[in-house]
Parts: C-alpha cells; sequence; structure tokens
C-alpha cells in the first residue's frame, strides 16, 4: 500500500515532511487538503481531530507532526540521504536544533502571522512584539552557530535542516534578517537552493497571495 500523505503546499510544516521525500525520492500519494470541507480534510479529521498536519498514513498505522513523519521515513524507507545520523551523539544533536527551529523560528514567526488573522480589535501587539524578540534572539544564536558550517549539524543534511527550509523561508518574509544576520542569510540562501527545498517552494508558489503579512517580490 502507498504511503499517504495529508498536507498542505503552502504549510511550513508540510514543507518539512516533503523535504524528506524528495531528499530521498520516496513515493506517496498525495492528500491535498484544500479547505475544510474538502474530501481530505474530511478523511483527516476522521483519524485525527485534531486537525493539524502533515499526517502520513502507512497502511494501519498514523503518523503524526513533520519531526516523527522523518523519522519514520528515516527508519521504514531509508535512501541515500539518512536525515537522522546513525551516531547517536550527532543524532541527538540533529534532534536538538530540530527543536530550536520548530520552538524558536516557526512558532513565533507563526505568532506575528496568525495575529495579523485576527480582527483588529482583538489583535495581541504585546504578544507580536515578543514573537519579533525572540526571532531577533534566534537569528543572533543561529549566526553565531552558523559560521564556518554548511548545514545546521555538520556537512550533512539533515531533519535539522527540514525544519529550518521552511521556517527561515517564512520568517524572513514576516521578520527580515536584514544584514544584520550574514551567516543564517547565507544558509537561508543555500536551503533554498537545494533541489528538495526549491521544489517544495515552488509547488507553494500559488498560494503566496494568501500570506496575510503580503509576501514579498523575491525568493
Amino acid at each position: 500500500m502507498a504511503l499517504q500523505l495529508y498536507f498542505h503546499p503552502f504549510s511550513s510544516y508540510s514543507q518539512k515532511a516533503l523535504i524528506a521525500f524528495y531528499e530521498n525520492g520516496i513515493a506517496f500519494e498525495r492528500q491535498v487538503l484544500e479547505g475544510p470541507d474538502s474530501p481530505a480534510m474530511q478523511r483527516l479529521a476522521a483519524m485525527w481531530p485534531m486537525k493539524r498536519f502533515p499526517v502520513l498514513v502507512d497502511g494501519d498505522q498514523t503518523i503524526l507532526e513533520a519531526s516523527c513523519i522523518i523519522e519514520y521515513l528515516d527508519l521504514h524507507r531509508p535512501g541515500p540521504v539518512r536525515l537522522i545520523p546513525a551516531d547517536r551523539q550527532a543524532a541527538l544533536e540533529v534532534r536538538m536544533l530540530d527543536r530550536f527551529f520548530d520552538n524558536y523560528v516557526s512558532t513565533p514567526q507563526q505568532k506575528v502571522v496568525f495575529d495579523a488573522l485576527r480582527p483588529a480589535e482583538v489583535r495581541d501587539a504585546r504578544g507580536v512584539q515578543e514573537a519579533r524578540d525572540m526571532l531577533e534572539t534566534a537569528y543572533a544564536w543561529l549566526d553565531q552557530r552558523m559560521a564556518g558550517r554548511e548545514w545546521a549539524v555538520g556537512d550533512s543534511f539533515s531533519l535539522a535542516d527540514c525544519g529550518a527550509a521552511p521556517f527561515l523561508f517564512y520568517a524572513d518574509w514576516t521578520h527580515p534578517l536584514g544584514e544584520a544576520y550574514p551567516q543564517v542569510t547565507a544558509y537561508r540562501r543555500r536551503l533554498l537552493a537545494r533541489p528538495s527545498v526549491a521544489r517544495a517552494v515552488n509547488e507553494a508558489r500559488p498560494y503566496r497571495p494568501y500570506f496575510p503579512l503580503g509576501a514579498p517580490d523575491r525568493d
């Protein structure tokens, strides 16, 4: 039975999982969540009431969350690009950076975006400023870390980079890197040049008008 991935192309967490599929050319059945009444969304809601995505279905197994999906692929559909190092210490660092990009780049970035979707009278200006401050702190830490590095952990593309790619992509749209963080800017550029990432970005291109802050005319 083919793997089924429930996702939306414009979703950063969906892109995180898609990059892992594309890195190793793993075939899957696309269950695109086009709206709350779409057949794919109705099937997703029946199996996962949170209705968060991506979700992977492999026969009678349902795997939630992008990081776990990538771990599952690395375990059950291994390819030439091993996204989780075999060495446990290296794998620990990869997972640590994966959590960094989830919690300190994606989470504050999404706070700013979701606030923009609220009616003006219930927006959270203080929370948005705190999110922007967190992004600045994350950028500064990452800029120091990336000096002399090609990828997030060592010389190999990994789970951490699968998350870094879409999260930094949208973070720079939301809270621009500018010229203050050259190492992060260069890392983001390398990520976007990688074929698996470029494919995910291009597949999401038709949805850019929906970005609530206005998608910049670049990337």
